[in-house]
């Protein structure tokens, strides 16, 4: 066994450092190269942080100025309703709106007639352009009483019918240009035939709808017709007679105030001074009491008076008539 002194003596020899080794030129310029790179990378490092810092706040704020912009259309109320609007502006610019009417008298026992009017009209708005379609017909029949045993023959007291179309150009919301075309035959007033051409303007004075669902609507048309008439005499015996032909200025009104959101009152007239071949007046005036039963049908009261001051030969000059008809509209 090795005595104390010398143990302590080995163990103080191994725990003792080795001394360093002295660096050589060489490895201190590799080391400060080393070191400089590493600075140098730093420093990239820290200028491409604050890059990416400077992107990630210019695209936030980019973000929020669309966000911003678009921020009305995103609310969930306003954006249905602003699309609810525009999908009912859009579909209102395909929509006619419709009325069928129907009339009939029936009368039996000493005498007999039977009297049948007809109506349909069509109309569709959009933005710049009016578009309206009218046709009415009617037809009566009438048998007087008996006065021998024979059985008397009916005699046909009307038979005429009239088309009409329009189209409105609109210059602003209040007045607009038109075209109108139409046809019209009246039998009993030997009208075979009368073609019509019409251009004019129209001025809407006021269109108002009221909350309870009325309406006040006033409308007036001044323009230039030209009409050809040609003339065949179908009553009491078939006779041709000459045709004849009108043309001058129209001064036209169409009027219509709802007295309750249930009942409404219509004028129409319409007067017409004939500058060619003569002179020549012709005059019609429609009024008419409206009243709805329900949203789509309504019953319809409606005197009619039309005055020709040179109708054809053997006819009086002022027709009237009164006529009450059920209407639905689509």
């Amino acid at each position: 066994m090795l005595p104390a002194h010398t143990l302590l003596s080995t163990f103080l020899m191994f725990q003792a450092p080795a001394p360093a080794q002295a660096s050589t030129p060489e490895q201190a310029t590799s080391a400060e190269r080393a070191a400089a790179a590493a600075e140098r990378a730093a420093e990239a490092a820290q200028r491409s942080a604050e890059a990416n810092a400077r992107m990630a706040e210019a695209i936030e704020q980019l973000a929020q100025g669309i966000a911003r912009s678009v921020q009305p259309a995103e609310q969930p109320g306003v954006e249905k309703k602003e699309t609810a609007t525009e999908r009912k502006e859009e579909a209102r610019k395909d929509v006619w709106d419709v009325t069928v009417g129907l009339g009939l008298i029936f009368i039996s026992g000493n005498a007999s007639t039977i009297t049948f009017n007809g109506l349909a009209a069509a109309e569709s708005k959009t933005e710049h352009w009016i578009y309206a379609v009218k046709a009415t017909g009617i037809y009566g029949q009438s048998r007087p009483p008996e006065t021998t045993e024979e059985q008397t023959e009916s005699q046909v007291v009307a038979l005429n019918a009239a088309l009409q179309l329009r189209g409105d150009r609109r210059f602003s919301e209040k007045i607009s240009g038109y075209l109108l075309g139409g046809v019209e035959t009246d039998h009993v007033k030997s009208v075979e035939v009368r073609g019509i051409g019409e251009a004019g303007v129209g001025i809407i004075w006021w269109d108002e709808k009221k909350k309870d669902g009325g309406e006040a609507y006033l409308r007036t048309d001044l323009a230039f017709r030209y009409a050809r008439e040609t003339r065949f005499q179908y009553y009491p015996s078939r006779m041709d007679l000459p045709d004849v032909s009108l043309g001058g200025p129209r001064f036209g009104v169409a009027f219509r105030y709802s007295l309750t959101k249930d009942v409404a009152f219509v004028e129409e007239v319409s007067v017409l001074p004939s500058l060619i071949e003569g002179s020549r007046l012709l005059l019609a005036n429609q009024t008419q009491l409206n009243v709805k039963l329900t949203k789509a049908l309504a019953i319809n009261t409606t005197f009619l008076l039309q005055y020709d001051s040179e109708p054809a030969e053997g006819k009086v000059p002022t027709d009237t008539s009164l006529a009450a008809s059920v209407a639905v509209s689509f």
